[in-house]
């Protein structure tokens, strides 16, 4: 069988290596193989020329098919589909998503790409430019030519803003000081349209309403010599005279209950609810008015301006209660610049039930699936409060290790409220886009591990999570309770206790309470810039307000909470990511973790589902799951299973190079390193206490992995490899000189493959 496969992978092979893509090609045409693009100008730095070649190579058209080491995979799968009739199925999906018709020689257009050439240029200050096109002939492919020649690049003499007497024309004149334009940089025809989309925007937090960009014209004087031009803006002649009149709110009316496929305007007086500043339409009620009140951000006198009129349509998107909604400014029927705001707003459903089937991975090595049934309530209190039930049932295992076999069966369910606002004692507003809210948890999980134990885990918190803004997130539990009880130990387990004895922790009774405070930063969304980053800190306290009053100080009689000793300590986390992206298909991610958690008061140890682990799948994927440290101990006791090591403090780094490959396959190479160690000195853990010499018994990995993006579904294969082990004798702790992937004992024992679903960071 694996001769057939290697047979067959070896055919496919040679086919892709042999198609060139040229046998189709119709008489008389040739197979388009891309441009060559030569940029010059004395008067233009070697930089200069280079960024405007590389801007240019993205405007020509068409793109010519895909070439990978002179093989042209899209072309080959286009023809080895055939004709295709149905629009679905198998052979539609190779020809149209692997697969792309070969693009001609004649469906390049020389004097149209010429026009792109000297526009563009002509944008960037370019005024006299020449370009010159051609095309060469290889066999049966073709190649176009295009020669630009740059003169000299015109920049900023001076910049004038409107000069009459208009309240318009004195706020525009105003706003100079933050233009984009700047006097002795090069004209940019891009820039002259960010700087009036610019004062559109100032006009708008002015109550210009009725402005927009299109009413200022800019003018170019280039006869000013000296290879220099004025850029001259001004505010068109015929813009109507409500363009440049700014308006005040009036009234704002609600429509809470807007039926689209109905005429639900004609204002019943019984549907009528007069509340502060709003006007709310609603014949059935189904809002109480202080929804409003907390997502609307214009009240009557308000000077008009586009960041409340954003902040109060996003503040209604993301209550999640409403299926449409729609917003209308009209001219109010009273005397001087007033605006009445409108708001349509049709609810989604009030119930839902949904049913989900999922695929997942987790740190600890382990895959599968879980099956979830969500009931919701979207409206609970006619406050758009948001009550969720949910059952679930999964099942994990670990394809490959040592804990291959000792399956995870789980089953549990969530109950959980959310009120789209602070439940305070005080009244709060934030000027965010986004709703804050309160959110009380109450869940119960039943986890079963074949041939080992069963755990019960019971949570409860309550607590706010509020966004300043799509980049910067709080998450505030108040209080978060975690009580872990361990049933049905075989006797397997038992006997791995008597030789390892810290196995004992993991099912021992656990109460963990006390507050949590997470924050989280990230502009990792953006798309445009060069660098990205994302952040996120953690703290967790507990029991630290029950020690003074139960005046637990001593760790050999610890206190307890109904028969269960409480664990005392304060755990803090970050997690920092770089991305560097260089292109859109190709960037270089990096992260760091530390963290430390230090009992103290009634505890002598983390609780077991606080502490620290390291390795497996989205961690050092040289070394298998939670495998290990702590520092430089190895657990050497003849284990049937692979016991999970954890530590009081982590320091782990990653980084990983990725690229595309081939439309939905992506590549990667990285390099993971870290470990975890112990506070206090274990007697039974040599080499796991945390010393000045930590950098020196870090493990240390690396590999290479491909990603299939199916856009639903990005599934993740990594082949990694340990560079460092620390738990070798000092000295010889480096094992690079030890790879040899053509033995089959040193794969077995250092090569592990991981399977995963998503990103690792």
């Amino acid at each position: 069988m694996k001769k057939h496969l290697l047979l067959y992978l070896v055919t496919i092979t040679l086919l892709l290596f042999s198609c060139s893509g040229t046998k189709n090609i119709p008489e008389g045409d040739l197979l388009y193989i891309g441009h060559q693009l030569e940029v010059n100008g004395e008067k233009v730095t070697k930089s200069e020329r280079k960024n405007i070649e590389n801007n240019l190579d993205g405007l020509i058209r068409p793109k010519p098919n895909r070439s990978i080491l002179g093989m042209r995979p899209d072309i080959f799968f286009y023809n080895l589909a055939g004709d295709v009739k149905k629009e679905k199925g198998f052979r539609h999906w190779i020809k149209y998503k692997l697969g792309r018709k070969p693009v001609l020689f004649s469906e390049v257009d020389l004097s149209y790409n010429n026009k792109i050439i000297q526009n563009y240029t002509e944008n960037k200050g370019f005024f006299n430019v020449q370009t010159i096109s051609d095309s060469t002939k290889r066999g049966k492919k073709g190649i176009a030519k295009y020669k630009v020649t740059l003169n000299h690049q015109y920049k900023i003499k001076q910049i004038v803003y409107p000069e009459d007497s208009t309240t318009i024309a004195k706020q525009i004149t105003n706003l100079k000081k933050d233009s984009f334009l700047k006097v002795g940089e090069a004209y940019d025809l891009e820039k002259i349209k960010n700087e009036r989309n610019r004062i559109d925007t100032k006009l708008k937090e002015l109550g210009y309403y009725y402005f927009n960009e299109n009413f200022l014209i800019t003018k170019v004087d280039s006869t000013v010599g000296n290879h220099e031009v004025d850029v001259i803006l001004a505010i068109k002649k015929d813009t109507p005279e409500k363009a440049k009149q700014a308006f005040n709110i009036n009234s704002v009316y609600v429509y809470s209950n807007f039926k689209i496929d109905n005429d639900t305007l004609n204002i019943n007086p019984n549907a009528t609810t007069k509340y502060e500043n709003f006007t709310i339409i609603d014949d059935e009620k189904l809002f109480k008015p202080v929804v409003f009140e907390n997502t609307l951000y214009f009240k009557k006198g308000d000077l008009y301006n586009r960041t409340n009129h954003n902040l109060s349509l996003n503040r209604i998107i993301t209550l999640g209660t409403f299926k449409f909604v729609k917003n209308q400014f009209k001219e109010s029927d009273t005397i001087g610049n007033y605006l009445d705001a409108y708001y349509y707003l049709t609810p989604l459903p009030k119930k839902s039930i949904r049913l989900e089937a999922l695929a997942k991975s987790n740190s600890a090595n382990y895959s599968g699936t879980e099956l979830n049934i969500n009931w919701s309530n979207r409206n609970t209190f006619k406050g758009a409060e948001l009550l969720a039930l949910s059952v679930f049932g999964g099942l994990e295992v670990q394809v490959s290790g040592q804990n291959n076999g000792f399956n995870v069966y789980r089953f549990g369910g969530e109950s959980s409220l959310t009120w789209p606002r602070f439940i305070l004692p005080f009244k709060t507003h934030t000027a965010s886009g986004y709703v804050p809210r309160t959110k009380a948890i109450l869940s119960y999980e039943y986890q079963f591990r074949s041939k080992l134990y069963s755990l019960q885990t019971f949570k409860s918190s309550f607590g706010y999570l509020w966004k300043e803004n799509k980049r910067k997130e709080h998450n505030l539990n108040v209080f978060d309770i975690t009580y872990t009880s361990s049933n049905g130990i075989t006797d397997l387990y038992k006997q791995q206790i008597a030789e390892n004895t810290s196995l004992e922790k993991v099912i021992q009774k656990q109460l963990i309470f006390g507050p949590t405070y997470s924050y989280t930063y990230t502009n990792s969304m953006l798309t445009n810039k060069k660098n990205t980053f994302y952040f996120k800190g953690a703290l967790d306290l507990s029991a630290n307000a029950t020690r003074l009053i139960l005046g637990a100080n001593d760790v050999n009689n610890p206190k307890t909470i109904l028969g269960v000793p409480f664990s005392q300590f304060s755990k803090f986390e970050i997690d920092f990511r770089h991305y560097l992206n260089f292109n859109k298909d190709t960037k270089l991610a990096s992260r760091i973790i530390m963290g430390v958690g230090i009992p103290y008061g009634n505890s002598n140890e983390l609780p077991f589902i606080k502490q620290f682990f390291i390795g497996g799948t989205s961690s050092i994927r040289a070394f298998r799951a939670r495998s290990i440290g702590p520092g430089t101990f190895i657990d050497t006791t003849n284990n049937t299973f692979l016991p999970d090591q954890s530590g009081d403090l982590k320091f782990e780094f990653n980084t990983e190079l990725r690229t595309k490959i081939y439309d939905l396959v992506k590549g990667a190479v990285f390099v993971d390193g870290g470990n975890i160690w112990l506070l206090n000195e274990d007697i039974n853990k040599p080499g796991a206490t945390f010393s000045k010499n930590f950098m020196n018994q870090l493990a240390i990995g690396a590999g290479v992995g491909l990603r299939f993006d199916f856009s639903f579904l990005v599934l993740r294969t990594d082949f990694a490899f340990p560079l460092r082990k620390p738990y070798l004798p000092k000295g010889e702790e480096w094992v690079i000189d030890d790879i040899n992937f053509g033995n089959g004992n040193w794969r077995k024992e250092n090569l592990i493959f991981n399977l995963a679903i998503g990103y690792p960071f």
